[in-house]
């Protein structure tokens, strides 16, 4: 059930990545009043996922019917929202209440607490392939909504339907996704609350447990600096830019999201299966390097089919360090913190998400239509030979010598 409630998340937000920068400007947007409508969405969901951090391991299934209602009464807002064009205001506090997410990748409260549940299902060493099937699920709806991002297009053209209407009729689906998935939420069993043992987890090798918390914040903020180049990538933005530069429409920016989820989705299980070669941190940060190198050359693409291949080549490696970061964080931390530690980091993400977009689209205005890319794709650069210099010699425990296999705890 929760891989099912996460997949039909996804959809929605594969969807609203897509056309939620077109949605606006139908609506008379312009990109930098977008920037800020995506910054305050991102702003609530990085203000739940610190909620959910600190309060999570005291009622899990709780916690997630209620981020569930939120994800709804986002739906709902973006259904309605041609009735509040003209109150910008209003549609900003509807986007961070109800947790709006331009950013076209789940990272959102409920992805962390979601993967703190998985850990405990499976071995240390099968701890990393459980989150990429996780992830690859998250991926594939994340494609499958990119690529249902042309249905208004479709129709338009085939049915005469309105602009408008046509925007509309997804999101009364986005809404339809997020209500399923608060049910599948309220069907859980208490067995996915954290079990609390008088006992601790036995100390590993090199493992740095819970209590040494400057290397759980250490963690957080590097993956905030990682964000804070994501951010400047949302789906919105990135659809925008090849709107204006090559006049692409949801016709086609459906299908190439799709593409590039799918290249997400793929590299899920290769990064697990590199894992187990090279390790964790090296398969993190020797596949993210280059994927930033292609990233800051799409601007330099002289056609729209060169913008493509190098944008899905990035693609193809920038999301393989998701299950493996995700798999290492939680391997250094006690069963019982599993929620704090997924849900600190994440918190920190979506603090970085959250602000990048505003700026972003301030500098697609005022600079270049292309300077998120380059922006993003630089930021990303430092992250990862700053990530590689502080936590190379940090193991988790299924790389330790001598470890043998236990069941997760």
């Amino acid at each position: 059930m929760i891989y099912a409630a996460a997949f039909l998340r996804s959809l929605g937000i594969g969807m609203c990545g897509v056309l939620l920068a077109l949605h606006m400007n139908s609506l008379g947007w312009d990109v930098r009043q977008t920037g800020l409508l995506v910054t305050a969405g991102l702003a609530g969901i990085a203000s739940a996922t610190l909620l959910t951090s600190f309060l999570a391991d005291r009622a899990r299934r709780r916690s997630l019917i209620i981020l569930g209602v939120f994800n709804a009464l986002g739906g709902l807002a973006l259904v309605i929202s041609p009735v509040y064009r003209d109150a910008p205001v209003l549609l900003l506090g509807f986007a961070f209440f109800g947790m709006i997410n331009g950013l076209g990748r789940d990272r959102g409260p409920a992805y962390a607490l979601e993967q703190a549940l998985l850990p405990s299902t499976t071995t240390a060493e099968r701890r990393t392939w459980t989150i990429a099937w996780y992830s690859l699920l998250l991926d594939a709806g994340l494609a499958l909504g990119s690529l249902a991002a042309g249905v208004p297009f479709l129709l338009r053209r085939e049915w005469g339907w309105k602009l408008a209407t046509s925007y509309q009729a997804v999101w009364v689906v986005y809404l339809v996704l997020s209500l399923i998935s608060l049910v599948l939420y309220a069907c859980l069993s208490p067995a996915v609350e954290a079990v609390q043992s008088g006992t601790a987890a036995p100390r590993m090798v090199n493992v740095p447990l819970v209590e040494n918390r400057p290397v759980i914040y250490k963690l957080a903020a590097l993956t905030g600096m990682d964000s804070l180049g994501g951010g400047f990538l949302s789906s919105a933005l990135v659809s925008y830019w090849f709107f204006q530069r090559f006049g692409t429409g949801e016709e086609l920016l459906g299908p190439l999201f799709f593409g590039a989820r799918v290249a997400n989705a793929a590299s899920h299980l290769v990064a697990a299966w590199l894992a187990r070669r090279i390790g964790l941190l090296n398969t993190m940060v020797f596949t993210h390097l280059p994927s930033s190198v292609f990233l800051i050359a799409v601007p330099f693409a002289p056609s729209l089919p060169w913008a493509i291949a190098l944008f899905l080549a990035r693609e193809g490696l920038v999301e393989m360090d998701v299950p493996t970061r995700q798999s290492y964080i939680l391997a250094v931390v006690r069963p019982e913190e599993r929620a704090f530690a997924s849900g600190f980091t994440t918190f920190t993400r979506n603090v970085s998400y959250a602000i990048a977009p505003a700026f972003a689209g301030a500098a697609m205005k005022g600079l270049s239509m292309a300077s998120p890319l380059f922006f993003g794709g630089g930021i990303k650069i430092v992250y990862d030979v700053i990530l590689y210099a502080a936590f190379r010699r940090v193991k988790p425990p299924e790389e330790t010598p001598g470890h043998i296999g236990e069941p997760a705890q």
